[in-house]
């Protein structure tokens, strides 16, 4: 397995391309190109602002590589939607083709939605969801097309001015996907979007809006990759997702960005009565990965898991973890965490609990493993646990060790070299995760993972 099936650009023609740096000027370009409605427009205006006087992150990775004022922040690679794979521009499809998604679509996915640069350029249903009531459109598409939904939920979760990236996702954004499924309805199959980036020395914003009504369930899939380029650029998401009551939603992330991608995410939850939220994440590419899952336990037994997986390689610093704020009664949280650190890497888990006055009864098990495969690489845990209700109960565990040299020599006298030896030990302790996440995202995580094994210690 080679990673040249993800590391590889195309010539494309584009629309439009913007100058390097953010401001008004910039705003008042997407918006008309976008034919975006006054309300989106007043607020991509308002976040600017409060883009340009949030500080940056005072904690966390180091972000100095990243100069905002040299980024391109919008490229338009078509004018239009493709209805069908066929309209799609030939490099475009042939990108997306080389990438698997037409399989996958085939194959197991009850609907597919594509994003190259800063577009959506293709989304598709199948026609019996479509039938039921089920909404899987653009974003670009939706705030159009679906406004009274949209408006009632967009920006709900995550507010504005939450931190200086989501702020700057709201002036700017593009693409992304919004999900709506009605009431009882239970889609079988997963949703799946493919994000893409294929420039050098630029930034994709996508907004990323699910909302599952009483007694629904979705399962919803996102791919990132990237070519490999020596300049920085920015992938800076916000996604919001609503749980109502006896509702479920698992939200599966594969993240696969390039080495010289900042990936900067704020995802967020909002659970209500009875409500299960699962977030899984798998975190293998990208120079600089910030991504914290939160979940928002606002209705009574809601409940939510949070698995996620971080492999930091070389110059790579994974910053991982998950968030889970009990604010009802009787409600549950999962935080589980495995990081791997190889050749000079650094990963590191942060994550919080809150535990509110008045949510009586409530559990939350932590639970955060890393292994440090050498001399070089490094792990570190900043686990946060703010309780203030005295019936309820929550519980940490935490390990973090080294590659056993013992048992690397028991593996190498079996007739093995030291790198597939150690590449066996990481593989074996990576296979309790895999275990626990769905089979569809497994087989795109191991073929990620023998990849990275193979590259770092290969």
């Amino acid at each position: 397995m080679s990673q040249d099936r993800y590391d590889f650009s195309v010539k494309a023609d584009y629309s439009y391309v913007s100058s390097p740096g953010v401001d008004e000027k910039l705003i008042d370009d997407i918006s008309r190109l976008k034919n975006d409605p006054q309300w989106i427009v007043d607020i991509r205006k308002r976040a600017l602002n409060e883009f340009l006087e949030l500080p940056m992150p005072r904690w966390g990775p180091d972000l100095g590589g990243l100069n905002l004022n040299d980024l391109v922040y919008y490229i338009r690679p078509v004018n239009k939607r493709a209805e069908t794979w066929d309209e799609l521009p030939a490099t475009i499809r042939e990108t997306f083709e080389r990438l698997g998604v037409p399989e996958s679509e085939r194959k197991f996915l009850a609907g597919v939605g594509a994003q190259f640069e800063s577009e959506m350029v293709y989304h598709n249903i199948k026609k019996e969801l479509d039938s039921q009531g089920v909404i899987f459109a653009s974003m670009d598409e939706a705030v159009k097309e679906y406004p009274n939904i949209v408006r009632e939920y967009f920006g709900k979760v995550v507010p504005i001015g939450d931190n200086k990236f989501s702020a700057l996702t709201y002036a700017v954004w593009g693409g992304g996907s919004f999900v709506y499924v009605p009431k009882g309805v239970k889609l079988e199959k997963p949703l799946y979007a493919y994000f893409r980036m294929n420039s050098s020395n630029e930034g994709t914003f996508d907004r990323t809006l699910i909302v599952a009504d009483e007694d629904s369930y979705i399962n919803y899939i996102e791919n990132c990759t990237a070519p490999r380029y020596s300049q920085a650029s920015l992938h800076s998401g916000v996604v919001e997702v609503i749980v109502k009551r006896g509702a479920k939603v698992r939200y599966t992330s594969i993240q696969n960005w390039s080495k010289n991608v900042y990936n900067l995410v704020t995802e967020r939850a909002r659970i209500y009565d009875g409500g299960r939220m699962e977030w899984v994440g798998g975190n293998v590419g990208s120079a600089v990965t910030m991504a914290y899952p939160a979940s928002y336990l606002v209705g009574r037994g809601a409940s939510t898991d949070i698995l996620s997986l971080s492999m930091a390689s070389g110059k790579q610093e994974i910053d991982s973890g998950g968030k889970a704020y009990h604010v009802a009664p009787e409600t549950y949280s999962t935080i589980q965490s495995k990081g791997v650190s190889m050749n000079g890497g650094r990963s590191t888990y942060r994550g919080q609990v809150y535990v509110s006055r008045g949510a009586k009864n409530s559990k939350s098990f932590v639970k955060c493993d890393s292994l440090i495969a050498d001399s070089s690489s490094s792990s570190y845990t900043y686990p946060y646990e703010i309780v203030k209700e005295n019936d309820s109960t929550v519980v940490h565990e935490a390990t973090a060790g080294k590659i056993n040299e013992e048992m690397l020599f028991y593996i190498q006298s079996r007739g093995l070299k030291e790198s597939e030896a150690r590449a066996l030990i990481i593989a074996g302790y990576l296979e309790d995760f895999e275990r626990q996440i769905p089979a569809d995202f497994a087989v795109e995580l191991n073929r990620l993972i023998e990849m990275e094994l193979t590259e770092s210690v290969g």
